[in-house]
């Protein structure tokens, strides 16, 4: 095992899988993730707030840590706000994760996650963690000034950071010692993409639907194109090159954000094998 994949070690222990709410996903993840894994479910313009908080729902009942993704420009009001926070709470739910979202236009007067965030810190901040996003590349349909000045924005209202995927080794260590630089402390949860087969990703892409795909793509149409390549794509790879300086303490990366694509069983068995490599 290189030195990077072992000094990730702890991170990978320390995995969350992201799911996308279909009608299969359910079942998949009772077959192949154990409950020590965190599950965060997504949301999107397409499916709405409600798919996401009633699969989280679901998952809170069969003993897993949920956090359901709450995108602020999917709530409608203030009215809808309470009404959000009164349904996790009652699900024991206490960690939450507020993106921007994608729906143009919003739903109500939330049109950034750092208007959801104030609305939130408002009601006496009813979850004790909540996540935001980082771009350690820039973001196809915002300028990199402005996803700078809205991480320093929403550090008040936040307890830790979740990085979007990036596969340039380089551009993330250098990322996490600008973050650091400018005063930002807040704890962080790198995003990595799982193993994931490439024909399964297409077939999840009609699924999600073809705009969310499209805005996928892309960001990460060079990742896409190497799944195809001989050898294909293999998380493993990005922290044998990263795992060092995300492991340091200055770095205060606190674990993995995986992306599975809901190919959860291929994600569990991968993090059961660094595990077991590293043991």
């Amino acid at each position: 095992m290189s030195a990077g994949l072992k000094a990730a070690g702890k991170l990978v222990a320390n995995s969350r899988f992201e799911v996308i709410p279909t009608d299969s996903i359910e079942e998949a993840v009772l077959a192949s993730v154990p409950r020590e894994v965190t599950l965060t479910v997504t949301a999107s313009p397409t499916k709405g707030l409600d798919a996401t908080i009633s699969l989280a729902e679901k998952f809170r009942q069969h003993g897993y840590s949920v956090v359901p993704h709450i995108s602020a420009r999917l709530v409608v009001d203030n009215v809808h706000v309470q009404d959000i926070v009164a349904r996790l709470r009652e699900s024991g739910i206490e960690d939450i994760f507020v993106p921007a979202g994608d729906a143009d236009p919003p739903a109500g007067r939330f049109d950034s996650a750092l208007a959801l965030l104030v609305q939130l810190d408002a009601l006496g901040r009813p979850f004790s963690r909540i996540g935001i996003t980082g771009y350690p590349q820039s973001h196809p349909n915002i300028d990199d000034d402005v996803t700078v000045q809205a991480m320093w924005d929403k550090r008040h209202y936040a307890t830790y950071i979740v990085s979007n995927l990036c596969f340039d080794p380089s551009v993330v260590k250098n990322w996490i010692k600008r973050v650091r630089a400018r005063g930002v402390t807040l704890p962080l949860y790198f995003g990595l993409a799982g193993p994931v087969e490439r024909t399964k990703l297409l077939n999840m892409a009609t699924k999600i639907g073809v705009s969310e795909s499209a805005r996928f793509l892309s960001g990460h149409a060079e990742w896409f194109m190497r799944m195809g390549a001989p050898g294909g794509y293999n998380p493993s790879r990005l922290l044998e090159k990263t795992g060092v300086a995300l492991s340091d303490p200055k770095a205060n990366v606190e674990g993995l954000h995986v992306f599975t694509f809901n190919q959860v069983r291929q994600s569990e068995e991968w993090r059961r094998t660094v595990l077991g490599s590293r043991v």
